[in-house]
């Protein structure tokens, strides 16, 4: 971070990057980020606000004069840590692009944003995306709110207008145990639980003009006790990248559950649809979720940042620095448009 006159004149994007990635903070343990933020952003000069969403767990909101806009994303990351790790061309590790070099970049053009007069801008960050937004559900009420709300996901540098959104389907199967040797002393949880899958990859999904069709992944499958018994329980996690309203899809599938197969339904997160965006701006809409549909008391949502999602989740995680330092500037031209429009 440099400084001048012994105050923050701008935060370098690229050293923040590295020292938040160089924290491990999956979900539920994000505290380290949000204290080495919350200090930082405070020796800025910036009033920084703690949200308590659940024991040892906060969101972070910095400002410093009442916001206009807000730029907003999440801290935490999902698991197993990927050490901090650097060449030439990019920053590797846990939360380079998802979304650590997001914030980054975010209190960068924040910076930038201050240095040309405009202080109207505050900061958002958010624990608990990766499980469920918790996060972004409690900071409904937290505040002070602006008329615009910046979230960051890594879009490639193009300006998301939609996103899909997901439903988790957990089946559980039950059935009875028996020697395999004598098959019709028992019943099969996991033939069961099987022929449930079987109708629900055969189901039409419904489709939108702007999101897309609707996927579905069996992503858990698990059950039985040894090769000779019949198995007497299955369970199965299912999740459905959704673009229309839930309730009809929900419904369809508790009507082809096979018999001693039950369905639950205990995550889902909305799909969204943005506004017009600006002139000029290259669009795409993106196919995973995000805390923006949960946001909407924070005023008109966009979506934009860089990094690929292509890459966040897997071993190989990391934000090329040319793409980095191009999201900072895109960033400050999207909050420059948006800002344009406010009182």
């Amino acid at each position: 971070m440099q400084r001048t006159g012994g105050a923050f004149s701008f935060m370098d994007p690229l050293e923040l990057t590295r020292s938040l990635v160089a924290l491990d903070t999956p979900t539920g343990g994000e505290r380290p980020a949000t204290d080495f933020l919350d200090a930082a952003l405070s020796r800025a000069g910036y009033t920084t606000v703690r949200q308590t969403v659940s024991a040892g767990r906060q969101n972070l909101y910095a400002y410093r004069e009442p916001p206009a806009l807000v730029f907003s994303t999440h801290l935490d990351c999902v698991p197993p840590y990927v050490p901090l790790a650097e060449d030439a061309e990019a920053i590797r590790g846990r939360g380079s692009c998802d979304a650590k070099g997001l914030a980054a970049a975010m209190i960068a053009a924040a910076e930038r944003l201050a240095d040309r007069g405009e202080r109207r801008v505050g900061l958002l960050f958010l624990v608990g995306e990766e499980n469920g937004s918790d996060g972004a559900r409690a900071a409904a009420d937290f505040g002070p709110r602006g008329q615009f709300l910046i979230n960051g996901e890594p879009t490639e540098n193009r300006l998301s207008i939609g996103q899909k959104g997901s439903l988790r389907v957990d089946l559980e199967a039950t059935g009875r145990a028996a020697h395999s040797a004598y098959p019709d002393e028992g019943v099969s949880a996991i033939a069961a639980l099987l022929d449930t899958i079987d109708r629900m990859r055969a189901m039409p999904l419904p489709g939108d003009p702007l999101l897309g069709a609707s996927t579905l992944n069996v992503g858990l499958i698990g059950g039985g006790v040894a090769p000779n018994v019949i198995p007497p329980h299955a369970a199965a996690q299912i999740l459905i990248r959704t673009v229309e309203p839930t309730a009809p899809l929900k419904e369809r599938i508790r009507g082809i559950l096979t018999p001693n197969v039950s369905v639950a339904f205990p995550v889902e997160l909305p799909f969204h649809k943005g506004g017009t965006a600006p002139a000029g701006w290259e669009t795409t809409v993106v196919s995973f979720a995000s805390d923006l549909p949960f946001l909407a008391s924070w005023g008109e949502g966009y979506q934009l940042g860089p990094g690929t999602i292509k890459v966040a989740h897997t071993a190989e995680e990391h934000i090329r620095k040319d793409d980095l330092l191009r999201g900072v500037e895109l960033y400050v031209r999207l909050a420059t448009d948006l800002l344009g429009r406010a009182p």
